[in-house]
């Protein structure tokens, strides 16, 4: 397989075989759950700035290894980077969300509202309650492990420890996202109909190529790649928000800038 067309998983199995046992060990969860995101027959190659920017947004803020995940991701991009995979180093769009920071003792963090389409708000509430049911699991898994007392090398109970941890962990951020959402209906017209607006469909044509791009503006929590469905504050989410049906926008990437013309707005 040439470089240009190295997949994600191949590439992630040669970069962890680099890692000594105990790096390899802490790092190959992370770097599964990025190939897993894209797909892992993706090319290497096909990863775009934007795409790699919108990955932080979908770590969970109440994640205590955030920007530790971050890095791992970090280091695998620059490896794809120095083996030719990646024509730019995409590392330095992976960014910690603003906020991800210690909090003063005492200090009450302000509650940030989510803007969510209805479609969003309805995935989450499903996978809060499939990750419910999981944590009831985990739980009895627990007790089935602490059953053995032999503790000196329990590692099932560890795991499950361990799982439940990181199912209440997750539980707690997404009812947390939820109790703050305000739901914008996409199929309700607002008073600046024309203008592009979180929720709504856009049809972009490239004044370079002439290519065909369509997305669909979400916020950051809702954002799926694969299925074109990218963050209002992405560099092509943020270009095109607000701006009118018919409109010439300007990206800045890498690479240079890329105009923009918007052909279609549907809310």
């Amino acid at each position: 397989m040439s470089s240009q067309n190295q997949s994600l998983g191949e590439a992630a199995r040669l970069y962890l075989a680099t890692l000594a046992p105990e790096e390899r060990q802490i790092s190959q969860q992370e770097i599964y759950r990025f190939v897993r995101w894209y797909g892992a027959d993706r090319p290497v190659s096909a990863l775009t700035a934007p795409e790699v920017a919108n990955y932080a947004e979908r770590l969970s803020l109440s994640d205590k290894d955030y920007v530790k995940k971050l890095e791992q991701i970090k280091v695998f991009l620059l490896f794809a980077r120095k083996e030719g995979w990646l024509k730019s180093n995409l590392a330095i769009h992976l960014k910690p969300r603003k906020g991800k920071t210690k909090s003063q003792p005492g200090a009450k963090s302000a509650v940030e509202t989510v803007t969510l389409t209805q479609q969003g708000y309805d995935e989450l509430k499903a996978e809060l309650e499939i990750l419910k049911g999981k944590r009831l699991e985990s739980i009895n898994e627990i007790r089935r492990a602490a059953a053995d007392k032999d503790f000196r090398e329990n590692a099932p109970l560890e795991a499950a420890r361990e799982e439940h941890g990181q199912l209440t962990g997750r539980i707690r951020a997404l009812e947390e996202i939820m109790k703050s959402s305000v739901i914008v209906n996409a199929d309700q017209p607002s008073p600046s109909a024309l203008k592009v607006g979180r929720g709504d469909r856009v049809v972009l044509e490239d004044l370079a190529s002439g290519e065909e791009l369509r997305y669909t503006i979400v916020s950051p929590r809702e954002v799926e790649p694969a299925h074109a469905k990218i963050s209002n504050v992405s560099p092509v989410g943020k270009a095109v928000m607000g701006q009118k049906q018919g409109q010439v926008v300007e990206v800045v990437t890498p690479a240079g800038k890329l105009r923009y013309r918007i052909k279609l707005v549907e809310h």
